[in-house]
């Protein structure tokens, strides 16, 4: 990953990015996508990058789908140039969830990336277990106990990770980024300097989750927490976030 202190971007060719390590959330001017911790920020406009979307590469490659190429856009194809007009609307492959900024699009399949979802391994290994990116599943997702995710529009399911163990784990991506979502909705309270207080910060799980006791639930839990961890601080565009600077407590739906 680049480390470049100061940058120039030719999304804002007015001034400077400087890279800035604020641990509070952000909305990336770039993909129009949350962010956390790490970025690059003009303060003078108010102006903030995801490192991937400061860093992006002019072409790249996903392992998930082979032998296609994506081209980066500072905005989706199409001749609408309205991000919100909802006939134009495209979705990001990986999440799911609508393209309104900077994109990866592949022209020949149609396909289109968040410049973070592209960051999302093919494989996964947590708490010892192997997880897989799959397109089509035949479990449901231990979150929202459907196999195709809630909210999703038809043919853009997006990514699921699902586990190579007999218990056959299964995440959607998308249920992931709600849950990150929810995060940033009710994140706790905010102390003087705008900081968010990660400390009061509470993810409802479903009461199913809780429900497996002895050893085995909580390897189970540990699994889910690394795991919205790891997938976290990606879509978030700072993988280097820790699990205590997110999720401290995982608390059962009421």
């Amino acid at each position: 990953m680049k480390t470049s202190t100061k940058i120039t971007h030719i999304s804002h060719p007015q001034h400077p990015l400087k890279l800035k390590n604020h641990q509070k959330p952000y909305n990336c001017d770039g993909c129009k996508e949350q962010g956390f911790g790490s970025r690059y920020r003009c303060e003078l406009c108010n102006y903030d990058l995801h490192t991937d979307c400061a860093f992006a590469h002019s072409t790249t490659s996903h392992e998930f789908f082979k032998s296609c190429t994506f081209k980066f856009l500072l905005q989706r194809p199409g001749k609408c140039s309205n991000s919100h007009c909802k006939e134009c609307m495209r979705y990001c492959d990986a999440c799911g969830k609508p393209i309104h900024g900077f994109v990866y699009h592949c022209k020949s399949k149609g396909w289109d990336l968040h410049p973070c979802c592209r960051n999302l391994a093919n494989e996964l290994e947590i708490e010892g277990v192997q997880f897989r990116l799959c397109g089509k599943v035949s479990s449901k997702c231990i979150w929202c106990k459907q196999r195709n995710p809630v909210g999703t529009v038809k043919g853009i399911r997006g990514w699921s990770y699902v586990s190579k163990c007999e218990k056959n784990y299964c995440f959607h991506v998308y249920c992931a980024a709600e849950m990150v979502n929810q995060v940033w909705k009710n994140g706790g309270n905010k102390g003087s300097d705008e900081r968010l207080s990660i400390g009061t910060v509470k993810l409802p799980l479903p009461v199913s989750l809780n429900r497996s006791g002895g050893s085995g639930g909580n390897s189970f839990m540990r699994i889910v927490k690394v795991f919205l961890k790891t997938i976290a601080g990606i879509l978030l565009g700072d993988p280097t976030i820790t699990l205590t600077s997110i999720f401290v407590e995982l608390a059962c739906k009421d």
